[in-house]
């Protein structure tokens, strides 16, 4: 099982959803549905319509930089973090 890692700001728009939670999936995309299947309306707030991660989101897997198609190995940690920029 692959331990997902979420942002609280997108935790907090979905009742009972924990910031860390463990998921049996393939790739990012796989994690993503997981996660949908559980909280309907996630999948639209972490993709966009593509489907790619949206552009205010950062998803690492296991510390690189990821995308859909990124496989997530048993024990890999997905990490979801909202973009900084500034300046």
């Amino acid at each position: 099982m692959a331990r997902v890692l979420l942002p609280q700001a997108l935790v907090r728009l979905f009742p009972g959803a924990p910031r860390e939670i463990e998921v049996a999936a393939a790739d990012v995309a796989a994690a993503i549905a997981a996660l949908e299947a559980r909280w309907p309306g996630m999948a639209d707030r972490l993709c966009d319509s593509t489907p790619a991660i949206r552009r205010h989101l950062n998803v690492f897997v296991d510390g690189e930089r990821a995308a859909l198609a990124t496989p997530l190995r048993p024990d890999a940690e997905m990490l979801v973090t909202t973009a900084m920029s500034g300046g």
